[in-house]
């Protein structure tokens, strides 16, 4: 027995039985500094009693006799951890109370396991009998109230019959959803009882078969089995309606069940955490074992029977339940009213919870998925278009998706589920999808959300890429009928950019900028722009796209934003990107032109031949330049830094120089104004201005003859001696069709300034000598259309648009007898004296920067011959340099040299051989007649064979170079202010 505890002596007079130690008055000169450790003693682990007296001097030692033990300290919590724990099963519950009774920590830790508990020294109060028997184990499921034992073997029997009765009694109660009568603590410790002794399993067989045979009656499943065997051969309510029952009413008891596993997994905690949970996998098992998986697997032994084991077999009830889940799905799909959500989702977490999700469900529910989505397609496919086909495969997939991820489908449901949906919904309708006459309704529209829905869907299954064909043929077809469309030529830059935008939206929205299209883009537009049946439908001979984006690109610089559509202005996502770029960092307005200006330089990069849009910019350049209706004179260098750096500085050359004579123009008249001053002429009312041009940089223009008026003439003779004088040698060319002067009119209503041309000038000047004729004469002020082509010079049709354009336009200063539209030699004019308008300067000039249909012919005429001059000249370059060629290669070679100037035909490239050849330039190569030339010049230099006169052939060849150049001359421009048509300017208007 352990030593008693030890309990300190009350205060009051000394027992006299009590037995002390007085210790000896004798002192130590030398007290220790260290107080001693409290566990410094050998033997601290045993209580020492002893009693004191009161202490006369701090420092005296008592003295010890052998049989002295030393008092115990309070220790330490540290040491006390470290000491070896002591469990005292006979202290007395007045000694529990003790301050210095060690506490035994509690019995119960149930995470230790069980524990062995050796009492020493217990003596029982009789014999012990002799030893029995183990008892035999437990399997019956309910026992009897054992009648008081009479031996110690007995009553340990009895204890453990008793806790078995308990615990089918509690677990009766636990089934029918009543309180337990015992406490829970006492059904505890008796499981933990029966464990320590050793019948853990049977504890646990007998607890698997209380279950198993609570869930097969009639209360459970049972009931639920002889309802739908009942209703499906009735026929009460037909297999799919029992099947609903069915499931609603496992779910239902699946819910009942898990409530009931869980209060049992609480009452045989003990048995759970420290035997089944404990157990390791032997062979064959999957592993540890809970109660919980227990009552997991009784269930679906129960419901889905054991076809996962060896030999078992599915139940029909199992497979009726899970019909019964794939038939709520179709409800949800066809939104019928039987839909139940919340059963769907307690239904899968039941099969998932199972094991039987993947085993059972799966499979046929992907099998009932893939014969719904077949039914549908076939619907919808046979009922609607694409754009509609589009938009509930979309929506179906979308719902398809989210069902999943509400009613907590595996992921691989999912993707199986969403792979078959893709294959029969998109990839089997490839064809449908992918029409060409579809696609292009939806481009066509504009409809960027269905082509983006469109691009999605194929993009699920991987054929987004197929989406190029349809993209493309669109393209083509779209924009060679913009081209090829004479009728509306005039917008067919501006329908081109429409298009082009809208597939850079398409591209950029529905696309996700996916560069297959991008590209694709690209080379259908070089495509149908550069067609020669595009082409040949204007009879022209040269590419007709080039010159609509050159008077697109005029129309830009002389009219600004203001001339174009909104539809092709930029939006946000367009400046956004222009900012990221660093094209245009602000939406201003000279922003917004130069963004307009790179789009129209995008197809003009398409054209194969620059040559004839930079014949038709440049004569346009030139109007803008000469007549003042540049409308930004920063967007002009711009455009020609871009051109520049599109084409190189030998396309820009004739360019820049344009802008250097106007330039040096400007100083030439600054330095005649000086000199016309110092003369001290007068000159007459008139402001001369004379543009003073290179004829080798500027265009060529038609040279119209006009009758100036007699006070022009003289400023224009004036300044023609000076210049000639100034710089001898050169010759002027005077250009009066293209100058443009401001005349001062006065009608009834009020003065204005007239911005008219030169010849529009001479015909309101005729008019101020009919004035001062007789007013009473019936001729007076009206001028026949005979007389003022005499007066003025003009004829055909020059004059016809003169006077239409001051009879006939918006502006009618002229009165035309009779009225119409159109100009004949026996029309009469007199001035419209009632003319008004809000504005004080008015534009009547616009006649000028208006192309006649001859000079577009002319043009393109003059183009197309250079570009024979260039072939002749490619051709000699090339045979000069390789001495023999055949003809095929020579073809090839000439077409790669000449593609940036103009494409050209090889028919073109054959009769520029030929004429090469007659003009002895080439010769063909007798050796091998199969269509080889080679060249005249040898090695050195020289002419060769079959020449015969030398001389002869250098001047061919000299005179060729003469033709392809342009001799030198001076073309100008004047800007004069002439006295109004009703008498002399008053002084106070402004010239």
């Amino acid at each position: 027995m352990p030593p008693p505890a030890y309990m300190p002596p009350a205060s009051g007079p000394p027992n006299p039985n009590t037995t002390s130690f007085q210790p000896p008055s004798s002192t130590s000169p030398n007290p220790p500094r260290r107080k001693r450790r409290v566990d410094s003693d050998s033997d601290s682990t045993t209580p020492r009693p002893t009693s004191f007296h009161s202490k006369s001097n701090s420092n005296s030692k008592r003295p010890r006799s052998e049989h002295y033990n030393p008092p115990t300290t309070a220790m330490s919590a540290k040491v006390q951890g470290k000491r070896p724990e002591v469990i005292d099963l006979t202290y007395s519950p007045a000694a529990r109370q003790s301050p210095y009774h060690h506490q035994p920590r509690p019995a119960l830790q149930p995470h230790l396991g069980s524990r062995r508990f050796v009492i020493k020294n217990l003596r029982p109060a009789s014999q012990p009998a002799p030893p029995s028997p183990s008892p035999p184990p437990i399997t019956s499921p309910t026992t009897t109230t054992p009648t008081t034992p009479t031996t110690p073997a007995a009553a340990v029997e009895s204890h453990y019959a008793r806790i078995l009765a308990d615990l089918d009694a509690a677990l009766d109660n636990v089934f029918d959803g009543r309180p337990v009568a015992v406490s829970m603590e006492r059904l505890y410790r008796g499981i933990e009882d029966v464990c320590r002794k050793g019948d853990a399993a049977a504890l646990t067989d007998r607890l698997r078969d209380r279950c198993n045979a609570w869930l097969a009656g009639r209360e459970m499943l049972g009931g639920l089995w002889e309802g739908f065997d009942a209703a499906s051969t009735g026929g009460e309510v037909g297999n799919e309606g029992a099947g609903d029952v069915l499931l609603r009413g496992v779910v239902g008891r699946w819910e009942r069940w898990n409530k009931v596993i869980f209060v049992v997994r609480g009452l045989y905690s003990f048995l759970d955490r420290g035997y089944l949970l404990l157990l390791g996998g032997g062979e064959g098992a999957k592993g540890k074992q809970g109660i919980n998986e227990m009552g997991i697997t009784l269930f679906r032994k129960a419901v889905f029977g054991s076809s996962s084991s060896k030999g078992g077999s599915a139940s029909p009830y199992g497979k009726a339940v899970v019909e019964g889940v794939c038939r709520l799905v179709d409800y949800s799909r066809y939104g019928d009213e039987r839909t139940d959500d919340e059963l769907l989702r307690q239904a899968i977490k039941m099969l998932r919870l199972c094991g039987v999700y993947g085993k059972s469900f799966e499979s046929m529910f992907l099998v009932m998925s893939h014969r719904y989505y077949e039914q549908f397609a076939s619907d919808v496919s046979a009922s609607y278009g694409l754009k509609d086909y589009i938009t509930a495969v979309a929506a179906l997939l979308k719902r398809e998706g989210a069902r999943c991820d509400t009613f907590n489908f595996e992921s691989t449901t999912k993707r199986q589920l969403l792979g078959d949906a893709h294959h029969v919904l998109i990839e089997s309708y490839a064809n449908k999808l992918l029409d060409t006459g579809s696609v292009a309704k939806l481009l066509d529209a504009h409809d960027v959300e269905s082509t983006k829905a469109l691009y999605e869907l194929l993009k699920l299954s991987g054929l987004q890429k197929r989406l190029k064909g349809p993209w493309e043929q669109y393209i083509r077809e779209t924009g060679s009928a913009i081209v090829s469309d004479t009728a509306r030529g005039d917008d067919m830059v501006l329908r081109l950019l429409e298009l082009r935008r809208s597939l850079d939206t398409m591209i950029r929205d529905a696309f996700s900028r996916d560069d297959v299209f991008h590209y694709a883009l690209r080379e259908s537009f070089g495509n149908f722009i550069n067609s020669r049946k595009n082409t040949s439908a204007w009879g022209t001979g040269t590419s007709k796209v080039g010159e609509m984006i050159a008077k697109y690109i005029d129309m830009l610089l002389r009219g600004g934003l203001k001339t174009l559509p909104k539809s092709l202005l930029s939006d946000n996502k367009d400046r956004a990107d222009a900012e990221m770029s660093g094209v245009a960092s602000t939406g201003d307005e000279d922003s917004e032109l130069d963004r307009q200006l790179d789009y129209a330089l995008e197809l003009f990069r398409f054209i194969e031949g620059k040559d004839v849009f930079e014949a038709f910019y440049k004569k346009d350049l030139a109007r803008r330049l000469l007549l003042g209706r540049s409308a930004s004179q920063d967007a002009e260098r711009s455009m020609l830094a871009k051109l520049k750096v599109e084409c190189g500085s030998g396309f820009t050359h004739n360019l820049e120089q344009m802008f250097k004579d106007q330039a040096l123009a400007k100083e030439e008249m600054t330095s005649y104004k000086q000199w016309f001053r110092g003369t001290g002429k007068n000159d007459g009312g008139v402001d001369l201005t004379v543009n003073i041009l290179s004829a080798a940089a500027w265009p060529t223009f038609p040279e119209v003859k006009v009758l100036l008026p007699k006070e022009v003439l003289e400023q224009v003779n004036t300044f023609d001696s000076y210049y000639k004088s100034k710089h001898t040698g050169r010759r002027l060319t005077w250009m009066h069709n293209m100058a443009h002067c401001v005349v001062g009119a006065r009608f009834n209503r009020g003065s204005k300034d007239l911005l008219v041309s030169a010849p529009q000038a001479t015909v309101l000047m005729l008019f101020n000598e009919v004035e001062d004729d007789d007013p009473k004469s019936k001729t007076a002020g009206v001028l026949s259309y005979e007389q003022i082509a005499q007066s003025t010079g003009l004829q055909g049709g020059e004059l016809d648009r003169t006077l239409q354009s001051l009879a006939c336009g918006k502006v009618r200063v002229l009165t035309k007898s009779p009225k119409g539209r159109d100009v004949s030699p026996t029309d009469t004019f007199t001035v419209n004296k009632a003319f008004t308008d809000p504005k004080f300067r008015i534009k009547i000039n616009q006649i000028q920067m208006k192309e006649t249909k001859e000079e577009n012919r002319e043009t393109h005429q003059r183009v197309a011959a250079d570009r024979q001059f260039e072939t002749q000249a490619a051709i000699v370059r090339i045979m000069k340099s390789r001495k023999k060629m055949t003809h095929s290669q020579l073809v090839a070679e000439v077409i790669d040299q000449t593609k940036s100037r103009g494409s050209v035909d090889p028919a073109d490239i054959k009769a520029n051989i030929e004429k090469l050849i007659e003009k002895d330039y080439l010769e063909p190569n007798l050796d091998q007649l199969l269509g080889s030339v080679c060249v005249m010049f040898s090695s050195s230099g020289d002419f060769r064979l079959p020449f015969k006169d030398p001389n002869e052939m250098s001047y061919q060849y000299e005179y060729m170079e003469s033709e392809m150049s342009t001799p030198s001359s001076h073309l100008w421009n004047t800007k004069a202010v002439v006295n109004s048509l009703a008498g002399p300017a008053s002084p106070d208007s402004p010239r």
